[in-house]
């Protein structure tokens, strides 16, 4: 036994000194590579050695100013791995490690440099440490291969082959169960064992001894035993280690693994949906992955759970919501002390600005029975994490006091507290104190408010002054400190402070307080008053009663004059300002009316309102056709291709109504020729009672381009569901860009809306819900928010060039992205602008303070808090006017750049009045002031009329 012992000691011995020589060789080739690639390149070496020289120079410099910049850090180890200088890499890598943990890409660079360097069997010890560190920070499967690989290398040491056994059993435990890849670890573990059995097999033609026989047994064993644990365990392409387990072992597959094998093929056919779901998504995979982690929850496999849980987070490590499920996961249901506070280690590690997994850290800590030195290094490390909020220094101070608090014993009472319980009150005391100065210091100081307005903290501590240790008079005296603070108006403030004399006070102090509350309180003094004389009722005398009746009435009168002197002063301000708005109103009326009046009519010519009862049903008849830049021939300015068109997406004009509906002339139809009946098809030629608003939609911004718009658009809205017709709006000179899908029900309009916006032809597509502006004149369709939006960054300055896929990669290091909105025009093309929604307002804050002022392709962005401006009524779009008079003049321009005439090509016979004139009922409207040249040339401009266009206008009359 012993002889057979030391044969094997030997074949291991020289498998690890060959593995070590292949190594070198390696090594050698590698160095020389390296040589013939510098001579090849030795004239740009020297600027190349400069320029990396002077960037590595100014990322250290950067990093002692600022050590906690994660990029700056992963590109001077870049820098510094391309110098190939050790001692400053392994230096720069350490600092990083201590602060961030490192990434797998990172960490295997790390790994594979030190094995490469340090060969010797002294240093072998400091590779196993560095390959321990890298576990620390992220379950991943590579690391844990090459950690078993690197140890097989050290098989021949003394000890070596145990070794390398606990590290593949380690390796099991760990990310045995990852579907896609813990296969992998299973195989080279077998491969392990099998390159081990052909070491103890018997030479062809000799006959084992009883000793040899038995290793070789055991052997096989440890060889059947691994195809057993694995076939029991669903993974990805299990069917080939089945099959390969039949044709290695000699006495076939027995039941029961076969049993277990088909159990483990069923669970592996259930997770399989999940896994290609995940493998064909793009990242962060943050949905497809909570619904994976689910499935599993339901399944109920705690170790199925926490490596589902581990891959979510190695792939999405900076999501502070994916720890906090994870850590609650391990605090309520595996509750293993070294799993527990190793995964709140990496929680506070990742995302250090998180004050709720620091919070829940130190619960842990407790929960788990960790010393007070420790608990206490970690809150030190919590205030210097550097949270974005005031309030975030206040919760953490609170969760560590709660801890103090925890640990005095006040059963016995304060006089009677032992000599360690006695020390640990007066280190609460200690930190209430420190926790109000630093409250008052640092974080006044950084945020501008100490975020505890309320003194949160020292009501706390008043009422276990009065609860626990019986000192009311120390209670009394931080009261008088917190209503000194600004909170003496507060009703809430003074009935907390009452609550507590009632509690544990005297009837003397109570008074006082109602007393004091009565004549400070500007909230609601109505509410004081009333508990006050609730008080006397119950405790006073008669002169109580009187002086409280007396003091309350004073003060009630006093405040119902100063609200008559408010609402007086607040009335005075709403009437200039309905002054001030009448007179703009005003003489907006009368510039209009001068404007038109120069637009020139012939003097007593009459024009009649637009009669209401003309109009139908939407969509039904055309649209005039839009008006023309002088100049510009037949090119409209509104056609595809043509001219940049200025309206924003977000403007809401155009596109968010259907168009203006009157029965007219067909458009394109001139006075003194007739129009071909093929010349314009109609919209809609069925039924105009078939028609329902509440099941369809309008479809704007179209393509004046598109071929066959019927057809394309139910294409893409089949999937929606059933269309029942598709109405698209023509001109005489084609499709005027939009048009009207109607579904067999209004259940299928919600799922139209979504399509809103997308690109199609190169141009966003408006789509919004069909209705009558006419009906519903209040209907808003501006989609977005005008109020302040916390969890929501606005970024300006982007260059045009930019992305949604590159604004998420600037943004996802700051958060959970869920979307990103680039602001464009009508045509698709970018304004520089975007607005990018967190999944909560700490995110948002924290994406403000790291982007405001960053660099993208040489444009500084402006990042700011999400406040857009609210939409006034002045600017919304006057439904009630033809569609050439919504366009804003300073958007209107001519040939050369300069405003154009607002002549409207309208006839005047057919011209809907607006503003002041639109108020005539069946009667004419104001004539306007023009002289005869204006006349002249507007006669000069209007097309000669047939015979039968003036019947019609006098038919009309």
């Amino acid at each position: 036994m012993a002889a057979t012992g030391n044969v094997e000691e030997t074949q291991l011995q020289e498998m690890g000194e060959e593995a070590g020589m292949e190594r070198e060789m390696d090594s050698d080739e590698e160095d020389c590579m390296g040589v013939e690639n510098s001579d090849d390149e030795e004239d740009d070496s020297s600027e190349d050695d400069k320029e990396n020289e002077a960037e590595i120079q100014r990322l250290e410099e950067q990093l002692s100013i600022n050590a906690f910049d994660y990029n700056c850090h992963v590109d001077l180890i870049k820098l510094l791995r391309q110098e190939g200088e050790l001692p400053p890499l392994r230096k720069a890598r350490q600092k990083m490690s201590e602060l961030f943990p490192l990434t797998e890409e990172i960490w295997l660079d790390w790994l594979k440099d030190e094995i490469r360097l340090t060969e010797e069997e002294p240093n072998r010890q400091k590779v196993y440490e560095l390959f321990e560190t890298a576990l620390k920070d992220y379950i991943c499967p590579e690391i844990w291969l090459e950690y078993a690989q690197y140890s097989i290398g050290g098989m021949g040491l003394p000890g070596g082959m145990e070794k390398a056994r606990s590290i593949f059993e380690r390796a099991l435990t760990a990310v045995g169960l990852h579907m896609t890849k813990g296969a992998t670890v299973w195989e080279a573990y077998r491969e392990f064992e099998n390159v081990i059995l052909a070491t103890v097999q018997p030479s062809p033609g000799s006959v084992p001894t009883r000793e040899q026989q038995e290793l070789l047994n055991a052997q096989l064993e440890r060889i059947h035993t691994l195809f057993r644990r694995q076939l029991a365990i669903p993974l990805m392409d299990m069917e080939g280690t089945y099959a390969e387990y039949e044709e290695w072992s000699d006495q076939g597959v027995s039941d029961t693994v076969s049993q277990k094998y088909k159990r483990a093929l069923q669970q592996m056919e259930k997770s399989k949906p999940y896994e290609e779901t995940l493998m064909a998504a793009e990242p962060p995979k943050l949905a497809e992955y909570q619904t994976y982690i689910d499935y599993e929850q339901k399944e109920g496999d705690p170790a199925r759970i926490q490596i589902i849980f581990e891959r979510a987070l190695a792939e999405n490590c900076l999501v502070p919501d994916m720890w906090a499920k994870y850590t609650k996961y391990l605090d309520r249901q595996l509750k293993i002390k070294d799993l527990v506070l190793s995964s709140h280690d990496r929680a506070v590690r990742n995302c250090p600005w998180t004050m709720g997994l620091w919070k829940n850290y130190l619960l842990a800590l407790e929960r788990h029975g960790a010393d007070h030195q420790t608990i206490s290094d970690v809150f030190e490390k919590a205030l210097n994490a550097g949270f974005i909020q005031a309030t975030d220094y206040v919760n953490i101070w609170e969760a560590y006091l709660d801890y103090l608090r925890r640990r005095v014993d006040f059963s016995k009472g304060e006089s009677t507290l032992t000599l360690e319980s006695s020390r640990e009150l007066e280190e609460l005391r200690a930190a209430f104190t420190r926790s109000l100065d630093y409250m008052k210091q640092d974080v006044e100081e950084r945020f501008s408010e100490s975020g505890d307005p309320s003194c949160t903290i020292m009501q706390v501590w008043a009422k276990i002054e009065a609860l626990h240790c019986k000192n009311i008079q120390k209670a009394r005296e931080l009261w008088d400190s917190i209503m000194t603070k600004g909170n003496a108006k507060f009703a809430n403030m003074w009935l907390e402070y009452y609550n507590l004399e009632r509690s544990y006070g005297d009837a003397l102090h109570c008074r006082k307080a109602l007393h004091r509350a009565v004549q400070c309180t500007s909230d609601y003094p109505e509410h004081v008053c009333e508990v006050l004389l609730t008080f006397e009722r119950v405790e006073g005398s008669l002169e109580d009663w009187d002086a409280a009746v007396q003091k309350t009435e004073t003060r009630l009168n006093r405040v119902n004059e100063q609200r008559a002197k408010v609402a007086e002063k607040e009335a005075h301000l709403v009437r200039q300002e309905e002054e001030k708005t009448e007179q703009r109103q005003r003489a907006k009326a009368d510039q209009k009316n001068q404007k038109k009046g120069q637009k020139g009519s012939r003097p007593g010519e009459k024009r009649k309102a637009e009669d209401e009862d003309n109009e139908d049903e939407w969509g039904e008849e055309l649209e005039q056709p839009p008006k023309r830049h002088r100049g510009e021939g037949n090119q409209g300015s509104f056609r595809g291709g043509g001219a940049e068109e200025f309206m924003e997406t977000e403007s809401g004009l155009f596109g968010r109504r259907a168009p203006p509906c009157r029965r007219q002339e067909p458009p394109g139809a001139k006075r003194g020729q007739q129009m071909a009946p093929a010349t314009v098809r109609k919209t809609q030629e069925e039924n105009p009672e078939q028609r329902k608003d509440d099941c369809s939609v309008f479809i704007s911004n179209l393509a004046f381009s598109m071929e066959d718009p019927e057809k394309r658009l139910k294409e893409l809205f089949e999937s929606c569901g059933p269309v029942q017709s598709v109405r698209p709006v023509y001109a005489a000179k084609g499709f005027r860009g939009y048009c009207y899908v109607q579904f067999e029900g209004k259940t299928f309009v919600p799922e139209a809306l979504k399509m809103d916006r997308r690109e199609v032809d190169g141009r966003p597509m408006f789509v919004s819900p069909c209705v009558d502006k006419n009906k519903n004149p209040d209907f808003k369709v501006f989609k977005y928010n005008t109020n302040l939006e916390k969890h929501k960054i606005f970024i300006s300055g982007l260059p045009f060039s930019c992305t949604k896929e590159q604004l998420e990669e600037l943004c996802k290091d700051q958060g959970t992205i869920k979307d990103i909105r680039l602001v464009t025009n009508r045509s698709g093309k970018p304004k520089g602008l975007a607005y990018v929604e967190f999944v909560d307002e700490a995110q948002a804050s924290q994406a403000v303070l790291k982007l405001d002022g960053t660099v993208l392709q040489e444009h500084t962005l402006s990042v700011a808090i999400s406040n857009p401006p609210r939409r006034n009524a002045a600017d919304k779009p006057d439904f009630s006017r033809p569609m050439g008079a919504m366009m804003p003049r300073a958007m209107v321009y001519g040939s050369r750049g300069k405003g154009r005439t607002q002549l409207s090509l309208i006839p005047r016979s057919l011209h809907r009045q607006t503003g002041s004139e639109s108020k005539a009922e069946n009667g004419t409207a104001p004539k306007p002031t023009g002289g005869a040249s204006e006349d002249a040339g507007f006669e000069a401009q209007a097309k000669p009329m047939s015979n039968s266009d003036f019947a019609k206008m006098l038919l009309r009359k």
